[in-house]
Protein backbone atom coordinates (compact mmCIF):
# COMPACT_ATOMS: atom_id res chain seq x y z
CA UNK A 1 0.00 0.00 0.00
CA UNK A 2 1.63 3.21 -1.09
CA UNK A 3 2.13 6.26 1.06
CA UNK A 4 1.76 9.34 -1.09
CA UNK A 5 3.16 12.27 0.82
CA UNK A 6 2.24 15.80 -0.05
CA UNK A 7 2.35 19.24 1.44
CA UNK A 8 -0.79 21.37 1.25
CA UNK A 9 -0.52 23.94 -1.55
CA UNK A 10 -3.83 25.76 -1.40
CA UNK A 11 -7.59 25.66 -1.02
CA UNK A 12 -8.20 23.25 -3.90
CA UNK A 13 -5.74 20.72 -2.45
CA UNK A 14 -7.35 20.98 0.96
CA UNK A 15 -10.86 20.54 -0.41
CA UNK A 16 -9.84 17.38 -2.26
CA UNK A 17 -8.06 16.03 0.81
CA UNK A 18 -10.97 16.76 3.14
CA UNK A 19 -13.42 15.21 0.70
CA UNK A 20 -11.34 12.04 0.46
CA UNK A 21 -10.93 11.77 4.21
CA UNK A 22 -14.47 12.65 5.21
CA UNK A 23 -16.21 10.58 2.51
CA UNK A 24 -14.72 7.44 3.98
CA UNK A 25 -15.71 8.65 7.43
CA UNK A 26 -19.30 9.01 6.18
CA UNK A 27 -19.46 5.40 5.01
CA UNK A 28 -17.93 4.07 8.21
CA UNK A 29 -20.44 5.92 10.36
CA UNK A 30 -23.30 5.02 8.05
CA UNK A 31 -22.53 1.36 8.73
CA UNK A 32 -22.20 2.06 12.43
CA UNK A 33 -25.51 3.89 12.72
CA UNK A 34 -27.52 1.54 10.54
CA UNK A 35 -27.38 -0.82 13.50
CA UNK A 36 -28.96 1.79 15.77
CA UNK A 37 -31.52 2.93 13.20
CA UNK A 38 -32.80 -0.58 12.43
CA UNK A 39 -32.52 -2.12 15.91
CA UNK A 40 -36.28 -1.70 16.33
CA UNK A 41 -36.76 -4.13 13.43
CA UNK A 42 -34.07 -6.78 13.84
CA UNK A 43 -34.15 -7.13 17.65
CA UNK A 44 -36.83 -9.90 17.46
CA UNK A 45 -34.85 -11.69 14.71
CA UNK A 46 -31.65 -12.19 16.71
CA UNK A 47 -33.18 -12.68 20.15
CA UNK A 48 -36.04 -14.93 21.39
CA UNK A 49 -39.55 -13.54 21.50
CA UNK A 50 -40.52 -11.63 24.61
CA UNK A 51 -40.93 -8.13 26.00
CA UNK A 52 -40.01 -5.52 23.37
CA UNK A 53 -38.01 -3.43 25.84
CA UNK A 54 -36.01 -6.51 26.91
CA UNK A 55 -35.22 -7.30 23.26
CA UNK A 56 -34.03 -3.73 22.73
CA UNK A 57 -32.04 -4.04 25.94
CA UNK A 58 -30.25 -7.07 24.43
CA UNK A 59 -29.45 -5.24 21.20
CA UNK A 60 -28.22 -2.26 23.22
CA UNK A 61 -25.97 -4.61 25.20
CA UNK A 62 -24.43 -5.88 21.94
CA UNK A 63 -24.09 -2.26 20.85
CA UNK A 64 -22.24 -1.51 24.10
CA UNK A 65 -19.97 -4.57 23.79
CA UNK A 66 -19.00 -3.36 20.31
CA UNK A 67 -17.74 -0.21 21.97
CA UNK A 68 -15.33 -2.27 24.05
CA UNK A 69 -13.33 -2.89 20.88
CA UNK A 70 -12.98 0.81 20.20
CA UNK A 71 -9.98 1.33 22.53
CA UNK A 72 -8.24 -1.56 20.77
CA UNK A 73 -9.04 0.09 17.44
CA UNK A 74 -7.86 3.47 18.73
CA UNK A 75 -4.54 1.92 19.74
CA UNK A 76 -4.08 -0.30 16.65
CA UNK A 77 -5.02 2.17 13.94
CA UNK A 78 -3.56 5.13 15.84
CA UNK A 79 -0.22 3.34 15.95
CA UNK A 80 -0.47 2.45 12.25
CA UNK A 81 -1.36 6.05 11.38
CA UNK A 82 1.59 7.47 13.30
CA UNK A 83 4.08 4.86 12.09
CA UNK A 84 2.90 4.04 8.55
CA UNK A 85 0.78 7.06 7.62
CA UNK A 86 -2.78 8.32 8.08
CA UNK A 87 -3.77 6.99 4.65
CA UNK A 88 -2.76 3.41 5.43
CA UNK A 89 -4.71 3.31 8.69
CA UNK A 90 -7.83 4.89 7.18
CA UNK A 91 -7.80 2.48 4.23
CA UNK A 92 -7.53 -0.61 6.43
CA UNK A 93 -10.22 0.49 8.87
CA UNK A 94 -12.93 0.66 6.22
CA UNK A 95 -12.35 -3.00 5.29
CA UNK A 96 -13.15 -4.09 8.84
CA UNK A 97 -16.37 -2.10 8.78
CA UNK A 98 -17.41 -3.56 5.44
CA UNK A 99 -16.98 -7.15 6.61
CA UNK A 100 -18.96 -6.47 9.79
CA UNK A 101 -21.89 -5.03 7.82
CA UNK A 102 -21.89 -7.95 5.39
CA UNK A 103 -21.93 -10.43 8.28
CA UNK A 104 -25.03 -8.80 9.81
CA UNK A 105 -26.77 -8.74 6.42
CA UNK A 106 -26.24 -12.47 5.87
CA UNK A 107 -26.67 -13.96 9.38
CA UNK A 108 -29.85 -16.11 9.76
CA UNK A 109 -32.27 -15.40 12.60
CA UNK A 110 -32.46 -17.03 16.03
CA UNK A 111 -35.30 -19.34 14.94
CA UNK A 112 -32.97 -20.96 12.36
CA UNK A 113 -29.53 -21.21 13.98
CA UNK A 114 -30.33 -20.56 17.64
CA UNK A 115 -27.60 -19.09 19.81
CA UNK A 116 -25.24 -18.66 16.83
CA UNK A 117 -27.43 -15.84 15.55
CA UNK A 118 -26.69 -13.38 18.39
CA UNK A 119 -23.09 -14.68 18.46
CA UNK A 120 -22.60 -13.66 14.82
CA UNK A 121 -24.23 -10.32 15.57
CA UNK A 122 -21.80 -9.81 18.42
CA UNK A 123 -18.80 -10.73 16.24
CA UNK A 124 -19.89 -8.26 13.58
CA UNK A 125 -20.22 -5.49 16.13
CA UNK A 126 -16.77 -6.27 17.55
CA UNK A 127 -15.26 -5.86 14.08
CA UNK A 128 -17.14 -2.64 13.51
CA UNK A 129 -16.13 -1.37 16.93
CA UNK A 130 -12.47 -2.02 16.11
CA UNK A 131 -12.88 -0.12 12.85
CA UNK A 132 -14.69 2.91 14.25
CA UNK A 133 -12.29 3.06 17.19
CA UNK A 134 -9.49 3.62 14.72
CA UNK A 135 -11.47 5.87 12.41
CA UNK A 136 -12.00 8.75 14.81
CA UNK A 137 -8.39 9.39 15.75
CA UNK A 138 -6.99 9.00 12.25
CA UNK A 139 -9.65 11.05 10.47
CA UNK A 140 -9.57 13.78 13.14
CA UNK A 141 -5.81 13.94 12.78
CA UNK A 142 -5.90 13.92 8.98
CA UNK A 143 -8.57 16.64 8.66
CA UNK A 144 -6.85 18.85 11.24
CA UNK A 145 -3.48 18.54 9.52
CA UNK A 146 -4.71 19.40 6.03
CA UNK A 147 -6.75 22.41 7.21
CA UNK A 148 -5.53 25.93 6.54
CA UNK A 149 -4.19 27.94 9.51
CA UNK A 150 -6.92 30.12 10.94
CA UNK A 151 -9.65 27.91 9.46
CA UNK A 152 -8.86 24.65 11.21
CA UNK A 153 -12.07 24.69 13.27
CA UNK A 154 -14.17 25.13 10.13
CA UNK A 155 -12.42 22.42 8.11
CA UNK A 156 -12.22 19.86 10.90
CA UNK A 157 -15.93 20.31 11.69
CA UNK A 158 -16.63 18.31 8.54
CA UNK A 159 -15.69 15.20 10.46
CA UNK A 160 -18.96 15.51 12.35
CA UNK A 161 -20.77 16.70 9.24
CA UNK A 162 -19.94 13.38 7.62
CA UNK A 163 -20.46 11.48 10.86
CA UNK A 164 -23.97 12.92 11.17
CA UNK A 165 -24.52 12.50 7.43
CA UNK A 166 -23.82 8.79 7.83
CA UNK A 167 -26.70 8.60 10.26
CA UNK A 168 -28.77 10.83 8.00
CA UNK A 169 -28.30 8.49 5.03
CA UNK A 170 -29.17 5.52 7.22
CA UNK A 171 -32.37 7.24 8.29
CA UNK A 172 -33.13 8.27 4.69
CA UNK A 173 -32.87 4.67 3.52
CA UNK A 174 -35.07 3.63 6.41
CA UNK A 175 -37.69 6.19 5.36
CA UNK A 176 -37.62 4.97 1.75
CA UNK A 177 -38.00 1.37 2.84
CA UNK A 178 -40.80 2.26 5.25
CA UNK A 179 -42.84 4.53 2.99
CA UNK A 180 -42.03 3.55 -0.61
CA UNK A 181 -40.61 0.11 -1.21
CA UNK A 182 -41.66 -2.30 1.53
CA UNK A 183 -44.61 -3.09 3.73
CA UNK A 184 -44.14 -3.12 7.52
CA UNK A 185 -44.26 -6.93 7.44
CA UNK A 186 -41.57 -7.16 4.75
CA UNK A 187 -39.35 -4.67 6.55
CA UNK A 188 -39.69 -6.58 9.79
CA UNK A 189 -39.06 -9.96 8.16
CA UNK A 190 -36.11 -9.28 5.84
CA UNK A 191 -36.04 -5.66 4.61
CA UNK A 192 -33.85 -4.50 7.47
CA UNK A 193 -30.97 -6.49 5.92
CA UNK A 194 -30.87 -4.23 2.84
CA UNK A 195 -29.09 -1.22 4.44
CA UNK A 196 -26.38 -3.47 5.84
CA UNK A 197 -25.73 -4.86 2.35
CA UNK A 198 -25.65 -1.31 0.97
CA UNK A 199 -23.07 -0.37 3.57
CA UNK A 200 -20.81 -3.25 2.57
CA UNK A 201 -20.98 -2.18 -1.09
CA UNK A 202 -20.33 1.49 -0.32
CA UNK A 203 -17.16 0.47 1.46
CA UNK A 204 -15.67 -0.69 -1.85
CA UNK A 205 -15.98 2.83 -3.21
CA UNK A 206 -14.47 4.22 -0.02
CA UNK A 207 -11.56 1.80 -0.24
CA UNK A 208 -10.79 3.08 -3.74
CA UNK A 209 -10.97 6.73 -2.65
CA UNK A 210 -8.68 6.22 0.29
CA UNK A 211 -6.10 4.32 -1.72
CA UNK A 212 -5.80 7.38 -3.97
CA UNK A 213 -5.78 10.08 -1.29
CA UNK A 214 -2.59 11.93 -0.36
CA UNK A 215 -0.91 11.94 3.02
CA UNK A 216 -1.40 15.03 5.18
CA UNK A 217 2.20 15.23 6.44
CA UNK A 218 5.50 13.41 5.81
CA UNK A 219 6.41 10.67 8.26
CA UNK A 220 9.05 11.23 10.91
CA UNK A 221 12.23 9.14 10.91
CA UNK A 222 12.16 8.89 14.71
CA UNK A 223 11.09 5.26 14.92
CA UNK A 224 11.48 5.07 18.70
CA UNK A 225 8.76 7.62 19.51
CA UNK A 226 6.45 7.42 16.50
CA UNK A 227 3.17 5.80 17.53
CA UNK A 228 4.62 4.68 20.88
CA UNK A 229 2.07 4.17 23.66
CA UNK A 230 4.81 4.26 26.29
CA UNK A 231 6.10 7.58 24.95
CA UNK A 232 2.57 8.99 24.88
CA UNK A 233 1.83 8.08 28.49
CA UNK A 234 5.25 9.10 29.78
CA UNK A 235 5.56 12.49 28.09
CA UNK A 236 1.95 13.59 27.48
CA UNK A 237 -0.12 12.28 30.43
CA UNK A 238 -1.84 15.62 31.02
CA UNK A 239 -3.05 15.79 27.43
CA UNK A 240 -4.33 12.19 27.60
CA UNK A 241 -6.31 12.92 30.78
CA UNK A 242 -7.63 16.13 29.25
CA UNK A 243 -8.98 14.23 26.22
CA UNK A 244 -10.91 11.96 28.60
CA UNK A 245 -12.42 14.94 30.40
CA UNK A 246 -13.21 16.73 27.16
CA UNK A 247 -15.03 13.70 25.79
CA UNK A 248 -16.99 12.50 28.83
CA UNK A 249 -20.05 14.75 28.79
CA UNK A 250 -20.02 15.46 25.08
CA UNK A 251 -20.10 11.86 23.90
CA UNK A 252 -22.90 10.95 26.31
CA UNK A 253 -25.00 13.92 25.17
CA UNK A 254 -24.26 13.17 21.52
CA UNK A 255 -25.32 9.53 21.68
CA UNK A 256 -28.41 10.44 23.69
CA UNK A 257 -29.71 12.97 21.17
CA UNK A 258 -28.76 10.99 18.07
CA UNK A 259 -28.58 7.19 18.26
CA UNK A 260 -30.84 6.78 21.31
CA UNK A 261 -33.35 9.49 20.43
CA UNK A 262 -35.22 7.49 17.79
CA UNK A 263 -35.95 4.76 20.34
CA UNK A 264 -36.80 7.32 23.02
CA UNK A 265 -39.42 8.83 20.75
CA UNK A 266 -41.01 5.39 20.23
CA UNK A 267 -40.73 3.96 23.75
CA UNK A 268 -41.28 7.07 25.87
CA UNK A 269 -42.95 9.75 23.71
CA UNK A 270 -45.04 7.01 22.02
CA UNK A 271 -44.59 8.14 18.43
CA UNK A 272 -44.73 5.49 15.72
CA UNK A 273 -41.55 4.09 14.19
CA UNK A 274 -42.27 5.99 10.99
CA UNK A 275 -42.92 9.28 12.83
CA UNK A 276 -39.74 9.00 14.89
CA UNK A 277 -37.64 8.19 11.81
CA UNK A 278 -39.05 11.15 9.88
CA UNK A 279 -38.53 13.53 12.81
CA UNK A 280 -34.96 12.44 13.52
CA UNK A 281 -34.09 12.61 9.81
CA UNK A 282 -34.85 16.34 9.56
CA UNK A 283 -33.24 17.07 12.90
CA UNK A 284 -30.03 15.34 11.81
CA UNK A 285 -30.01 17.34 8.57
CA UNK A 286 -30.17 20.61 10.49
CA UNK A 287 -27.61 19.32 12.99
CA UNK A 288 -25.13 18.50 10.21
CA UNK A 289 -25.50 22.01 8.76
CA UNK A 290 -24.78 23.54 12.17
CA UNK A 291 -21.34 21.97 12.48
CA UNK A 292 -19.41 24.19 9.99
CA UNK A 293 -21.10 27.26 11.46
CA UNK A 294 -19.90 26.44 14.95
CA UNK A 295 -16.49 25.42 13.60
CA UNK A 296 -16.17 28.77 11.81
CA UNK A 297 -17.21 30.54 15.01
CA UNK A 298 -14.44 28.74 16.94
CA UNK A 299 -11.88 30.13 14.48
CA UNK A 300 -13.13 33.63 15.30
CA UNK A 301 -13.68 33.52 19.06
CA UNK A 302 -11.63 30.47 20.10
CA UNK A 303 -12.43 26.87 20.99
CA UNK A 304 -12.85 27.41 24.72
CA UNK A 305 -15.97 29.66 24.69
CA UNK A 306 -17.89 27.06 22.65
CA UNK A 307 -16.91 24.23 24.98
CA UNK A 308 -17.86 26.24 28.06
CA UNK A 309 -21.15 27.20 26.43
CA UNK A 310 -21.96 23.53 25.87
CA UNK A 311 -20.92 22.66 29.44
CA UNK A 312 -23.00 25.36 31.11
CA UNK A 313 -26.13 24.93 28.98
CA UNK A 314 -25.88 21.13 29.07
CA UNK A 315 -25.65 21.15 32.86
CA UNK A 316 -28.59 23.52 33.28
CA UNK A 317 -31.00 22.28 30.63
CA UNK A 318 -30.54 18.51 30.13
CA UNK A 319 -33.10 17.50 32.77
CA UNK A 320 -35.70 20.15 31.79
CA UNK A 321 -35.38 19.36 28.07
CA UNK A 322 -35.64 15.57 28.41
CA UNK A 323 -38.45 15.83 30.98
CA UNK A 324 -40.44 18.13 28.68
CA UNK A 325 -39.70 15.86 25.73
CA UNK A 326 -40.97 12.78 27.59
CA UNK A 327 -44.32 14.56 27.97
CA UNK A 328 -44.42 16.14 24.50
CA UNK A 329 -47.94 16.13 23.11
CA UNK A 330 -47.07 16.68 19.44
CA UNK A 331 -44.37 16.02 16.88
CA UNK A 332 -43.76 19.78 16.56
CA UNK A 333 -43.08 20.15 20.27
CA UNK A 334 -40.72 17.18 20.20
CA UNK A 335 -38.94 18.65 17.16
CA UNK A 336 -38.11 21.97 18.83
CA UNK A 337 -37.09 20.40 22.12
CA UNK A 338 -34.60 18.07 20.39
CA UNK A 339 -33.39 20.92 18.16
CA UNK A 340 -32.62 23.00 21.26
CA UNK A 341 -30.61 20.09 22.66
CA UNK A 342 -28.68 19.66 19.39
CA UNK A 343 -27.83 23.37 19.32
CA UNK A 344 -26.28 22.99 22.75
CA UNK A 345 -24.38 19.81 21.82
CA UNK A 346 -22.98 21.46 18.66
CA UNK A 347 -20.70 23.51 20.88
CA UNK A 348 -18.88 20.25 21.58
CA UNK A 349 -19.27 18.13 18.45
CA UNK A 350 -18.20 20.79 15.95
CA UNK A 351 -14.74 21.30 17.44
CA UNK A 352 -13.90 18.40 19.74
CA UNK A 353 -11.79 16.65 17.09
CA UNK A 354 -9.58 19.64 16.32
CA UNK A 355 -9.18 20.53 20.00
CA UNK A 356 -7.76 17.07 20.68
CA UNK A 357 -5.57 17.02 17.56
CA UNK A 358 -4.06 20.39 18.48
CA UNK A 359 -2.90 18.98 21.83
CA UNK A 360 -0.40 16.41 20.49
CA UNK A 361 2.76 16.44 18.34
CA UNK A 362 2.65 14.70 14.98
CA UNK A 363 4.54 11.55 16.06
CA UNK A 364 1.81 10.41 18.45
CA UNK A 365 -1.13 12.59 17.34
CA UNK A 366 -3.42 9.88 15.94
CA UNK A 367 -2.71 7.61 18.91
CA UNK A 368 -3.05 10.47 21.42
CA UNK A 369 -6.39 11.52 19.98
CA UNK A 370 -7.82 8.09 19.24
CA UNK A 371 -6.98 5.95 22.28
CA UNK A 372 -8.21 8.09 25.22
CA UNK A 373 -11.22 9.16 23.17
CA UNK A 374 -12.10 5.55 22.38
CA UNK A 375 -11.72 4.51 26.03
CA UNK A 376 -14.06 7.27 27.16
CA UNK A 377 -16.62 6.57 24.46
CA UNK A 378 -16.52 2.84 25.23
CA UNK A 379 -17.29 3.47 28.89
CA UNK A 380 -19.83 6.27 28.58
CA UNK A 381 -21.08 6.53 24.99
CA UNK A 382 -21.28 2.79 24.47
CA UNK A 383 -23.32 2.20 27.61
CA UNK A 384 -25.65 5.19 27.09
CA UNK A 385 -28.51 3.25 25.51
CA UNK A 386 -28.17 0.35 27.92
CA UNK A 387 -28.33 2.62 30.98
CA UNK A 388 -31.25 4.54 29.47
CA UNK A 389 -33.22 1.35 28.80
CA UNK A 390 -32.34 -0.03 32.23
CA UNK A 391 -33.57 3.10 34.02
CA UNK A 392 -36.79 2.95 32.02
CA UNK A 393 -37.23 -0.76 32.70
CA UNK A 394 -37.02 -0.27 36.48
CA UNK A 395 -39.40 2.71 36.37
CA UNK A 396 -36.90 5.54 36.98
CA UNK A 397 -36.19 6.96 33.54
CA UNK A 398 -35.40 10.41 34.96
CA UNK A 399 -32.33 8.98 36.66
CA UNK A 400 -30.73 8.81 33.21
CA UNK A 401 -31.35 12.53 32.68
CA UNK A 402 -29.46 13.33 35.88
CA UNK A 403 -26.67 10.96 34.90
CA UNK A 404 -26.11 12.96 31.69
CA UNK A 405 -26.18 16.20 33.65
CA UNK A 406 -23.53 14.98 36.07
CA UNK A 407 -21.20 13.88 33.24
CA UNK A 408 -21.58 17.18 31.37
CA UNK A 409 -20.85 19.07 34.61
CA UNK A 410 -17.64 17.05 35.04
CA UNK A 411 -16.56 17.99 31.51
CA UNK A 412 -17.41 21.63 32.22
CA UNK A 413 -14.72 21.68 34.91
CA UNK A 414 -12.19 20.58 32.27
CA UNK A 415 -13.43 23.15 29.75
CA UNK A 416 -12.95 25.95 32.29
CA UNK A 417 -9.33 25.11 33.07
CA UNK A 418 -7.84 24.00 29.74
CA UNK A 419 -5.95 26.40 27.53
CA UNK A 420 -7.56 27.43 24.26
CA UNK A 421 -5.93 25.11 21.71
CA UNK A 422 -6.89 27.47 18.90
CA UNK A 423 -4.28 29.84 20.33
CA UNK A 424 -1.84 27.21 21.64
CA UNK A 425 -1.74 24.54 18.95
CA UNK A 426 0.92 21.93 18.25
CA UNK A 427 -0.14 21.89 14.60
CA UNK A 428 0.36 25.64 14.17
CA UNK A 429 3.67 25.40 16.00
CA UNK A 430 4.87 22.64 13.69
CA UNK A 431 3.84 24.57 10.59
CA UNK A 432 5.99 27.51 11.69
CA UNK A 433 9.09 25.36 11.89
CA UNK A 434 11.50 25.35 8.95
CA UNK A 435 11.30 22.05 7.10
CA UNK A 436 9.62 18.74 7.95
CA UNK A 437 12.61 17.20 9.76
CA UNK A 438 13.10 20.20 12.03
CA UNK A 439 9.36 20.20 12.53
CA UNK A 440 9.47 16.62 13.79
CA UNK A 441 12.39 17.19 16.13
CA UNK A 442 10.80 20.17 17.85
CA UNK A 443 7.30 18.71 17.95
CA UNK A 444 8.29 15.57 19.88
CA UNK A 445 8.88 17.22 23.25
CA UNK A 446 7.16 16.53 26.54
CA UNK A 447 4.06 18.40 27.72
CA UNK A 448 5.97 20.53 30.20
CA UNK A 449 8.29 21.90 27.48
CA UNK A 450 6.39 22.26 24.23
CA UNK A 451 2.84 22.61 25.54
CA UNK A 452 3.49 24.07 28.96
CA UNK A 453 0.14 23.62 30.64
CA UNK A 454 -3.22 22.17 29.84
CA UNK A 455 -4.55 24.32 32.68
CA UNK A 456 -4.45 28.02 33.24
Amino acid sequence: MSNNTATPHGTAWRIRAIFAGSAGNLVEWYDWYVYAAFALYFAPVFFPEGNATVQLLNTAAVFAVGFLMRPAGGWLFGRIADRKGRKTAMTLSVLFMSFGSLLIALTPGHHRIGIWSPVCLLLARLLQGLSVGGEYGTSATYLSEVAAPGRRGFYSSFQYVTLISGQLIALGIQLLLQKVFLSPEQLQAWGWRIPFAIGALLALFTFYMRRNMQESIPLSKKQDTRGSLLYLLRHHPRAVITVVGLTLGGTLAFYTYTTYMQKFLVNTVHLSKEQSTFLVFWLMLIYALLQPLFGWLSDKVGRKPLLIGFGVLGTLFTVPLLTALSHASSELAAFFLILAALLIVSGYTSINAVVKAEMFPAEIRALGVGLPYALTVAIFGGTAEYIAFYCKNIGHESWYYWYITFCVACSLVVYVFIRDTGKHSYIDREMREEGPETKRENAATPDDQAFPAQTR
